[in-house]
Order: structure tokens, then sequence, then C-alpha cells
């Protein structure tokens, strides 16, 4: 008997929309001389259209997170940071600097959960309509600050091409 799961929650989330998305669950790639392995992923949707955010295990041990988002990819870590801005006073435009980098807000999203599958850091029971706001450097690093719990949290990582990450186990599609 398991004691761990609330079954009223179970089953909230709806069953993942298709996409066009070749990562899968299990894929393993390279990033910056570390392999990686996918072992989950969430589906948000906003006004335009969906993406994915694909929770991956880096070889030591850390665990870091690959948007995929209309054939844009992003690899970005978890970052502390004192002091992050309220979602309602960050405006595009608007200049942060972390870890010494300047990052300019490009962009702001409404967004819901559409799904969820494999394995998480966090919980996500009870998310619906949460806010990201994406920043771009002028060296192609990327942040987010994710407004999906009460505290924001800082993500730092930079853009890659597909080909650098060396993705093998991607899923097929017919005529491909």
């Amino acid at each position: 008997m398991r004691t761990d799961v609330d079954l009223k929650k179970v089953g909230q989330v709806a069953d993942l929309p298709p996409d066009g998305s070749p990562i899968q669950l299990n894929t393993e790639g390279i990033y910056r001389n570390k392999a990686f392995v996918v072992v989950g992923r969430i589906v948000y949707e906003y006004d335009q259209g969906a993406w994915n955010e694909w929770h991956v295990m880096m070889n030591d041990g850390s665990s870091a997170w690959l948007s995929d988002a209309q054939q844009e990819y992003a690899v970005s870590f978890s970052s502390k940071s004192p002091n992050l801005p309220a979602a309602a006073r960050v405006e595009v435009g608007e200049q942060f600097t972390w870890d010494g980098q300047c990052y300019t807000v490009s962009v702001i999203t409404p967004a819901h959960y559409r799904g969820v599958q494999g394995e998480l850091p966090f919980q996500y029971w009870d998310k619906t309509d949460v806010t990201f706001v994406d920043l771009r450097s002028e060296t192609g690093k990327f942040a987010t600050l994710d407004y999906s719990d009460p505290e924001p949290a800082l993500y730092l990582g930079e853009f890659v091409e597909f080909e650098q990450l060396k993705l093998k186990n991607l899923r097929s599609f017919e005529g491909w």
C-alpha cells in the first residue's frame, strides 16, 4: 500500500498532446562534454501554441532543462539569485545581470500546464496558469524567470543547435 500518493490528484493532468518533437523520454545526448538522458517532460500551452520542457539528468547527477520550442533549443540550470522581481514588475526590454552576464527581457509568456510525463524534480499538482519571463543576452545566453511557485525561480543557460546535442534514441516520424 502506498501512502505517498493522493489518489484524488492523480489523473488531473491531461494526456499529452501530439507534437512534432523528435525528443522523447530516454533520449540521450551531450551538453558541454557531459552526457545526459531525458527523464521527464512538461508541456506548456500559450496563445501561440505549445512547447516542451524536457527534464534531463546529467551524468554527474545534476539536473537541467532542455527547452524545445519551434525548433529552437536551450539548455538551462537552476540558479540561485536573491531578490528576483515580481512578475507584475517586469517589462519587455528591461535588463538584469546575473553571474556577470547582462540579459534583456525578450518576452513575457502567460501559459498553463498541458501535461507531464516521466520524472520531474518537483510536484506539479494543482498548477495551472503560470508566467514565464524569457531573457536573452547578446552572446547567446538564455535566462528564464519562472513564476509557477510563490517564490520566483531563475534558470540560466544558453541556446544550442540541435546537432550540438548529439542526440540519440530520438522518436522517428513517418517519412523521416
